[in-house]
């Protein structure tokens, strides 16, 4: 009920369930319950199917073309990280060397399942500075396991780091040959038992059989759940069934990530965080300008400053796997549980924010970045007789390469950063901003121009341009996209030159072809 009123006010998911799981939590005392660890179990799995379909987007041929930013970058981001807020926790705040170093390593890692979440929704993913946050995640999922090893060496003086490192390197050596052999068989096997039977539920069982046995088979050789999850998406990857499995899975992922996040919130001592707050905001804001400079540098070896920007702002924030660091390192009495929990209020605070800082990614780029960031304020441009394509998507790019071997003038104008960036690379001229604004209308000419062509898909946002235009010029040549009759019945009393039904003017065409193209249709 809360995501719907935050839905409301375009605010993420993540926050309503961390919010429940607090406003939960308080009211039935589960603070410092040990009954809670079948609700942290199921809430891990999230990040397991999380880190699933991360593997299935990362192919061998993906990765070795990745492995520089990966491996080079994603070691010196977490190396650098630790070796700056080390010192920063020992003397400064003066902590003992060991909680130190704990602090250091956990804080290295941003958050995969926000991050990522949002990259995906947003297909920012395909950007190029998307693809360097995700091969940093990558690497920085990939480190969460020999820190845990470190931390369960820390706390167990009978074994020697020789010991611990061979029995690593042996049970790592099991986990990848049984996975990229006899797994990889079984896997492949399955899925193509399971699509020849042409029974949904037996293929979605095989995907889920798949993930949860390779999570099992990792975490009893000593790694996380996630590395074996992460395997067996790479394994799927190479398949062709890779598209199926990713879109079988997907609601299963979101509800147990929306587990995870409530999992999160049941933590929140609302008396603790509320006489620690200033304290808790001010290390979290330290440790997000150390790891912000950290990536920008990194980052913008070789690639602009945009990308550097934004990179940073993606992953200055700290990760779900923290909660695992600190709750390991409570547990074997490695940090003081005062010390544990005021480490997981500050993940806390950093998962709260991060929602509102990667879905405004590119305005909080613009302070840096202005040439990439109009907004509204567009320089008035000397064009007349000009089309005006509002809107992107795959519509407005065709309508764009139309007109452009037509050899026609026109301007593209889209709230959708992306978008625009993507129309500047074809070449087009292309502007940010919202063409109900005044500003907007007076800059792109619209009075002089020769039409107005709306491709946008929602019917309130139609609407509200289309209004703006004719009050701004009531002489306007509207062109709109429409999706159905009724969609043209409730923009009828508008002054619209003319409406295109998407579906009936495919359908037309479809009649067209199977016909030929010499037969006439009786409309």
């Amino acid at each position: 009920m809360l995501n719907l009123i935050l839905k409301k006010f375009s605010v993420s998911h993540i926050i309503g369930y961390i919010i429940t799981g607090t406003i939960i939590s308080n009211i039935f005392d589960f603070n410092g319950s040990e009954n809670l660890s079948s609700l942290d179990l199921i809430g891990e799995f999230g990040i397991v199917f999380l880190m699933f379909t991360i593997g299935l987007e990362m192919s061998f041929a993906k990765l070795k073309k990745m492995r520089e930013v990966v491996f080079i970058n994603g070691t010196l981001q977490v190396v650098l990280s630790a070796v700056v807020i080390y010192p920063v926790a020992h003397y400064i705040f003066a902590l003992d060397t060991i909680s130190s170093i704990v602090i250091a390593l956990s804080f290295s890692l941003s958050s995969t399942a926000i991050v990522l979440t949002y990259l995906k929704k947003s297909k920012d993913i395909m950007t190029p500075y998307g693809e360097k946050s995700v091969a940093i995640l990558i690497f920085q999922d990939l480190a969460v396991i020999p820190i845990l090893l470190m931390i369960s060496f820390l706390a167990n003086n009978e074994l020697s780091m020789q010991e611990i490192l061979i029995k690593t390197l042996l049970s790592a050596a099991a986990v990848i040959i049984f996975m990229f052999t006899l797994g990889k068989k079984l896997i492949e096997w399955l899925l193509h038992f399971s699509t020849h039977a042409k029974l949904e539920e037996l293929f979605l069982g095989s995907v889920l059989s798949i993930v949860m046995g390779a999570s099992l088979l990792a975490h009893e050789m000593g790694f996380t759940y996630s590395l074996g999850a992460f395997i067996a998406g790479m394994i799927i990857a190479e398949t062709h069934y890779h598209v199926k499995v990713e879109s079988d899975i997907a609601s299963y992922k979101d509800i147990l990530l929306g587990a995870f996040f409530f999992s999160i919130g049941t933590k929140i001592d609302i008396h603790y965080f509320y006489q620690e707050f200033f304290l808790v905001l001010g290390v979290l804001l330290l440790t997000m300008l150390v790891k912000a400079t950290i990536i920008f540098t990194l980052i913008r070896r070789k690639a602009n400053k945009s990308d550097a920007i934004k990179s940073a702002i993606a992953l200055c924030q700290i990760g779900e796997f923290s909660f695992a660091i600190f709750s390991l390192a409570t547990s074997q009495h490695i940090i003081s549980e005062e010390l544990g929990s005021f480490l997981i209020l500050v993940t806390v605070l950093s998962m709260i924010v991060t929602p509102f800082m990667v879905n405004n990614i590119y305005k909080l780029a613009s302070y840096f970045v202005v040439e990439f960031f109009e907004s509204d304020k567009i320089t008035p441009i000397a064009a007349h007789n000009h089309i005006i394509i509002c809107g992107f998507t795959i519509v407005g790019r065709i309508v764009a390469k139309e007109l452009k071997k037509q050899d026609k003038s026109f301007v593209i104008i889209s709230d959708n950063l992306p978008h625009v960036l993507l129309a500047r690379e074809r070449g087009y001229q292309a502007y940010f901003g919202h063409l109900e604004k005044l500003s907007v209308l007076e800059s792109l000419r619209v009075e002089q121009s020769f039409s107005i062509i709306i491709t946008m898909n929602t019917l309130i946002t139609k609407k509200i341009i289309c209004q703006a235009v004719l009050d701004y010029y009531p002489l306007a040549k509207l062109i709109v996209k429409v999706n159905s009759r009724a969609e043209q019945s409730a923009m009828s009393g508008l002054n619209i030159h003319s409406f295109v039904h998407a579906r009936h003017e495919a359908a037309l065409l479809l009649v067209k072809k199977s016909v030929g193209s010499s037969a006439a249709i009786d409309l």
